[in-house]
This record gives C-alpha cells, structure tokens and sequence, in this order.
C-alpha cells in the first residue's frame, strides 16, 4: 500500500450513524491542519453519493452505518480506480468485527471506546501506507490467499460454495460462460488448487479462522 503525500492536507471523509460522534469527529478534523474534512454523512447513500464524485484518500466509516454497511460500502469502493483507504470505527469488544474488516480490505480499524487522538494517530499511520489492526495478529490473515482475491473472484467462489453450476453463475452475475471459466482459473492459480472442491474447502477454512 503506497503512502499519501503529506505535506499537504489529507482529504477525510466521515460516515457514522451517530450524530453525535460525527459532530465531535467533524470538530477535531476541521481543528487539525493535518487534516481536510470534504464531507460527512450519517448514510450509506449519501456517502456513496459524495464518494462517486470527490477523490479523497481516508474514509472513516461506522461498521454499522444504515443501509448497506460497513463490509458492502468496502467492496464497492475498491471497485474504484482508485480506491481511497478504509478507516473502520467499530465496537472493539467484538474481536470479529476487526477480522473481517481487514477481510474486506479495510486498512485499519479503531475501537469507538478509544480516545479521539487513537484515531487521528490511526489516519496518520494509513496516510503512511500501514496496517493498523491492534486488535488482531494480522501476520496469518494477510497471507491468507483468500485476501488476494478480487470482489468479482469473492463472490464466485462464494457461489461455488452454494455449488452452482457454470450456467448458473452465468446467468446470476450476466456474464458469459468464458468469463466464468477466466475467474474460476484465476481462482484456482491464487489458491493453488486443482478443482472446485478443493477451492471451496479453501474458502470454508478461511472463513472459519476468520470468525474465530
């Protein structure tokens, strides 16, 4: 993960459910010249409606945001050309909530107890081109092939593990039975697996070392 130039301003945007925590997170944005807060929202839609439109290096995103959620919204955005990078403020009680952010490729995550100032550091660090995941021993999960998968490559095996046939991951994601074929390779040659059964007992592993 390449680092922002920080010699100027990094661009934040908020999204947070809470009005409250989102006024006090605003504050302390607008207050540190570090920082340039574009834009907040308390929804997944008028997130999405900001972050379509506006390049930004930092989100800061509620893992429980209405609508979508966290883990969707975090899809959606490494579709980008682009990408920005994906601060998750969640409940740090939950040691699967920091799991699976970094499953979904978020950056960092931050507890919502923790102090303002851990999450600013947090924003500095991911500027930086770090991992921040305190809560977690992220050495096993970042080898994890899984991880090395594309959204598009996530969701076919995930349709593999439903045991769909070629023709019917054809018709679900409107794509031709070629493209299926070309993912479905590229699957096996990043898990290093020889067929679907041996790629979808990769994928229930993964997903249970995941949940703990």
């Amino acid at each position: 993960m390449s680092s922002v130039d920080t010699s100027k301003p990094i661009d934040i945007i908020l999204c947070d459910s809470s009005p409250l925590v989102l006024s006090a997170m605003s504050e302390t944005f607008e207050q540190d010249s570090r920082f340039s807060l574009v834009a907040t929202s308390s929804t997944s839609e008028g997130f999405l409606a900001t972050i379509l439109r506006i390049e930004v290096h930092i989100c800061i995103i509620d893992w429980n945001i209405r609508e979508l959620g966290a883990e969707k919204l975090i899809n959606l955005l490494r579709s980008q050309s682009i990408p920005p990078r994906t601060i998750i403020y969640g409940d740090g009680s939950d040691p699967n909530i920091p799991r699976q952010a970094m499953g979904a490729g978020a950056a960092a995550f931050v507890s919502r107890s923790s102090p303002i100032e851990t999450l600013i550091r947090t924003c500095l660090e991911v500027a930086e081109g770090k991992m921040v995941f305190p809560f977690l021993d992220v050495r096993g999960l970042q080898n994890d092939p899984i991880n090395t998968l594309s959204r598009k490559e996530r969701v076919i095996i995930e349709a593999l593990s439903e045991g769909l046939t070629n023709k019917q991951l054809s018709a679900r994601l409107e794509i031709s039975s070629n493209t299926v074929k070309f993912h479905i390779s590229n699957i096996f040659d990043k898990l290093n697996v020889k067929n679907r059964a041996q790629a979808i007992a990769h994928y229930y592993k993964s997903k249970t070392v995941s949940n703990g």
